[in-house]
This record gives structure tokens, C-alpha cells and sequence, in this order.
């Protein structure tokens, strides 16, 4: 983030959508987007409680906010959230896709592909019926899933994986459509995140993965780090169409991909 971005209210007249913000990542950026001034609709899909946490610190921070209870893999829970943005600051500018799942035994085996494909389109879609010139998308994403062609997985996560890397794919090819409406869209990779609940459920499904990781890559990046990476990208206007930010220890994703 520029020392203009974090000394100035650059995003005052921002409407953002963070989906799956109630916690980790999505909640920390959510935060940092309100430091700036910007109104964020903040996204839950069952805990309202936690989410209302998310939107006093949005507040506490500067911000505005509103928190919006949608399931993305319904059209009708796209729609809300983009209608909020509208009602409740005057437009929407900025999506940031960050929600993401598929590791939940209750949700049925197409689930991963459901939110981590279908969904991000739909939302996608939905938004940039009302999104100006000018607006920015980014799409949030792991090493795992962004070189999962070239780098094997862990197989607990590899449905995961392999849905998110369609997913980008999916949105990837939607930028003709972007193109024509002057809406940017950019993909932030980072590797395992410590703290989130994607790490706590590899760990107990396979004990010893992020310690593998973390020796493998030098270090993993907390909630608040990677988050701070993501609203970096917010606002920069260098970033070419389709920009694939890679943050910190892809070095040997990025070797098996030369290999």
C-alpha cells in the first residue's frame, strides 16, 4: 500500500462488495478498504453476529458499512449484495472476490465447484450490470489452486484447488465482457494463509501440512499480511488486464511450472 493510500481517504466515494468477509481474510480487507473511506458491503453467509463485528471495525476505521447475509451460489444472494452496494453507497466500484470453501463435509460433493466456480461468475455477472467505467475486480486465489496443472496438492484440498483454478479461468475469460464495459480485473495468489479456517481444516485432515509449507516456502503469510496485500492492488490504475499477483514463497510452484 502507497503512503497516499494510507494517510488519504482515497476510496471516499468507493461502494466495494468483499464476499465471505465476516472472518479471516475477508473481514481484515474489509477493514483496510474502510480505512480508506470506502462503504463496504460486508458478506455472510449464517453468522450475522460476527459479521456486525466486521462493520464496527469497518466504522471504527473510517469506513462505512453494511453487512448483507447471502449464499453466492444463489442468484437471488448475488443480487442482494449488489443491491445493497447501490442503496446504501450510491454504486458499486469494487468487488473483491474473496469467499471460497469447499472443504465442508455438509455441503455435498459439488460444493467447491459450485462456490468456487459457478458462484464467482454469477456474482461477476450480477455486478457489473451497475458497476461504471473504471471500477476494479480481484479475484482471491492460493498457489495450491493457481499452479495446481504443475504443483500436486495436498489430496484433501485438491477438489478445492482444482475448482478455484476453474474458477479463475472462468472469470479470465469473461475479460472480452470487462473490456467492453472498462472494468479491470486482477487475481491475487498467496500460499497457505496461517489463521484461516482452509488451514486449520487441512491441518486436522492432513497433520503436519502447514509446517510443510512453511519450510518449503520460508514463511507463511498471517490473515492481516496478505489482506494488506490485496488492498494494495485497490485502486492502482498501472495494473494490466488480467494481472496475476503472486504473493510471497511461489518461488517453487514457480519451478515446477518451468520444469
Amino acid at each position: 500500500m502507497t503512503e497516499t493510500q494510507q494517510n488519504t481517504q482515497d476510496l471516499a466515494e468507493t461502494g466495494a462488495i468483499v464476499t465471505g468477509s465476516s472472518r479471516g481474510i475477508g473481514a481484515a480487507t474489509a477493514a483496510l478498504l474502510g480505512a480508506r473511506g470506502a462503504g463496504v458491503v460486508v458478506n455472510y453467509r449464517q453468522k450475522a453476529p460476527r459479521a456486525n463485528k466486521v462493520v464496527k471495525a469497518v466504522e471504527e476505521a473510517g469506513g462505512r458499512a453494511v453487512a448483507v447475509g447471502a449464499d453466492l451460489t444463489e442468484q437471488v444472494g448475488a443480487q442482494a449484495l449488489v443491491d445493497a452496494a447501490v442503496e446504501e453507497f450510491g454504486g458499486l466500484n469494487l468487488l473483491i472476490l474473496n469467499a471460497s470453501g469447499g472443504m465442508e463435509s455438509d455441503r455435498g460433493e459439488d460444493y467447491a465447484l459450485t462456490l468456487n466456480r459457478d458462484a464467482q461468475v454469477q456474482m461477476l455477472r450480477t455486478a457489473m450490470t451497475v458497476m461504471p467505467e473504471g471500477s476494479q475486480v480481484i479475484f482471491v486465489t492460493s498457489h495450491q489452486a493457481h499452479f495446481i496443472r504443475d504443483t500436486a496438492t495436498m489430496d484433501s484440498y485438491e477438489p478445492v484447488a482444482r475448482s478455484k483454478r476453474a474458477g479463475e479461468d472462468a472469470l479470465l475469460e469473461m475479460i472480452p465482457q470487462l473490456d467492453e464495459r472498462g472494468i479491470r480485473l486482477a487475481v491475487i495468489s498467496g500460499d497457505m494463509i496461517e489463521g484461516t479456517i482452509t488451514a486449520t481444516l487441512l491441518e486436522r485432515a492432513e497433520p503436519g501440512a502447514l509446517e510443510s509449507r512453511r519450510t518449503a516456502a520460508g514463511r507463511l503469510y498471517s490473515v492481516e499480511e496478505f489482506a494488506a496485500e490485496i488492498a494494495a492492488l485497490v485502486g492502482r490504475d498501472d495494473l494490466e488486464q488480467g494481472h496475476l499477483e503472486l504473493v510471497g514463497g511461489a518461488e517453487d510452484f514457480l519451478r515446477d511450472q518451468q520444469g
